[in-house]
């Protein structure tokens, strides 16, 4: 598996339009940026390509990035930042798989696959395949099991990639709080590659309006808030997952300058091949 890294921001990115922090200020000296997330995974050995979140940025990811357009995708969760880009596919493509969860959101009354099919209605190509949470399914000759993770108040998914000929394992935690439940752990666990969410360092979880959550044994916020992660719950689920690399993504652009571009965050553009 070639995987790269399109986006590894959150919903405003970095630079975030209008604003000139000094992280922002930073982005832009180095030339480097967090788009809306995204990842592009090539199987080499068939040649076809996997899309795991549409980006708001698809059009120019692809572009600039420079990969092959997807023969199918994968869509976490229906915040805009992971799900609007499949418009993009417009005229693009003449067919796209697109696979999602068929669990009822009791917030929603609808399943995620029900949503994007509902939302794309109107796109010829784009045909949508509900699948269970945590079984297994195949599609571009990979092996793909989605998980249940937890980002309220919608329901939302992590995921793990296996190249069933290789046993190489990408991980993917999706947007969650550190509550990933167990059974979703062990899905995700031991992989080549984890690409875990880390909104804001532990130490900005003061500034948020109900604080930290999930402390560990030294106190530290493993949750900002109720959503996502910090940096140092997702280093803690990288440790107890066993992975053999991780990259930190959906990275806000609240990291203070002198630690938002230290490892192991992310940037786009990154590329493993696994």
């Amino acid at each position: 598996m070639e995987v790269t890294l399109l986006g590894t921001g959150d919903t405003t990115g970095t630079p975030t339009v209008g604003c000139d922090c000094e992280t922002c200020r930073l982005a832009e000296e180095r030339d480097v940026e967090r788009t809306r997330f995204s990842v592009h995974i090539e199987n080499e050995r068939t040649g076809e390509c996997l899309l795991i979140d549409a980006s708001p940025d698809f059009r120019y990811q692809f572009l600039r990035d420079e990969v092959s357009l997807p023969d199918a995708a994968i869509i976490t969760h229906i915040h805009f930042d992971h799900l609007d880009g499949l418009g993009n596919v417009f005229r693009l493509l003449r067919h796209l798989d697109v696979y999602a969860a068929d669990e009822t959101d009791p917030e929603t009354g609808k399943t995620v696959a029900e949503t994007v099919d509902a939302d794309y209605h109107y796109l010829d190509a784009v045909t949508v395949h509900p699948r269970t949470p945590l079984e297994p399914f195949s599609t571009c000759g990979l092996e793909v099991t989605l998980v249940p993770v937890v980002h309220p108040p919608l329901v939302c998914y992590g995921l793990a990639v296996e190249d069933p000929e290789t046993g190489a394992k990408l991980s993917i935690t999706g947007d969650t709080s550190y509550a990933i439940p167990d059974d979703s752990r062990a899905v995700l666990a031991d992989p080549n590659l984890l690409l875990a969410e880390a909104i804001v360092p532990a130490h900005l979880a003061e500034k948020h309006p109900i604080g930290g959550r999930h402390e560990g044994p030294d106190g530290i916020p493993r949750t900002f808030g109720t959503k996502h992660m910090t940096r140092e719950g997702a280093l803690a689920l990288a440790d107890e997952l066993a992975a053999e690399r991780t990259r930190l993504v959906h990275l806000a652009h609240f990291y203070p300058a002198e630690e938002a571009f230290e490892e192991p965050l992310a940037v786009d553009g990154e590329r493993y091949s696994l």
